[in-house]
């Protein structure tokens, strides 16, 4: 297979995520449609934070296996680091968010009161949008890599599996990233969705043209804990939205079945023998 077909492949995989996005400018008025979908975005996005983490604890638990005391040490500093970088990073870049608001006060709009942090500066979920779409990109970036490295190495067969795996599973990610918006009632232009999809699914193609061109461990736990990090915080902003809309009930369906479809199309990545 030439470059320029594999190319097109990780293309494909990222595009995807292009299908679940118009679902952001669907309108949600009843407070029990909006809790629900907020729930199902935290579901399907811890999917996506204990398989980026397992992912990414791979090298690690080789290595271990293997009794590569040096590989293991320098593999957990990158996994620690990148970890941080993508929690806490996020954590002190909403202070420095604050500290600026301040002077001129806080707007109020129609996401003002329903997140804390960054959001609540913002008085957007728009920007909590933009910041799944960010950790997925990470995550996706990660998958290109394997499917360069995969047709680098001669495994055709297993880098068209993996495009089709992950092009069915981006399409679930796609509802991630505009499900804040939807269950706050903001209807995203088609030029920002446009963006998102960009952001979320461009990586998966820029990673497959590196992925061909090297193979390395480090970088794609380096992404992958990125990316881990950014998911998780985002997760805890959701929750934070649930937490006060006091309807735990339809909150814990949402996450189960956000869960479920994690879970289910990754099934059909490993079923494709990925």
């Amino acid at each position: 297979m030439s470059s320029t077909n594999v190319v097109a492949l990780g293309l494909i995989a990222g595009l995807t995520i292009f299908l679940g996005l118009p679902l952001g400018r669907v309108k949600a008025a009843l407070p029990r449609t909006r809790v629900w979908l907020n729930a199902l975005a935290v579901g399907i996005l811890v999917f996506l934070l204990w398989d980026v983490l397992a992912h990414a604890w791979e090298p690690i638990d080789k290595g271990l296996t293997d009794k590569d005391v040096t590989g293991v040490l320098a593999t957990s500093i990158v996994f620690a680091v990148g970890l941080a970088v993508g929690l806490l990073g996020l954590v002190y870049f909403d202070r420095w968010v604050a500290a600026r608001a301040k002077p001129s006060g806080r707007r109020e709009g129609p996401g003002a009161t329903t997140a804390t942090g960054v959001i609540a500066h913002t008085s957007s979920a728009h920007a909590l949008s933009l910041m799944i779409a960010v950790g997925i990109g990470l995550h996706n970036f990660a998958e290109g890599l394997a499917i360069g490295n995969s047709a680098a190495t001669g495994a055709t067969q297993l880098a068209i599996l993996l495009v089709i795996g992950f092009a069915i599973h981006n399409g679930t990610e796609g509802f991630g990233i505009v499900a804040p918006m939807a269950a706050q009632h903001e209807r995203p232009s088609w030029g920002y969705l446009a963006l998102l999809g960009l952001i979320g699914g461009g990586p998966t193609f820029l990673g497959t043209i590196v992925g061909q061109q090297f193979s390395n461990d480090l970088v794609s736990v380096a992404f992958l804990t990125l990316a881990a990090g950014s998911i998780l915080y985002v997760v805890i902003e959701l929750l934070a939205v649930a937490r006060r809309q006091n309807m735990k009930i339809i909150t814990t369906w949402g996450v189960f079945i956000g869960l479920f479809l994690g879970f289910a199309t990754d099934a059909i990545v490993t079923l494709a023998g990925a």
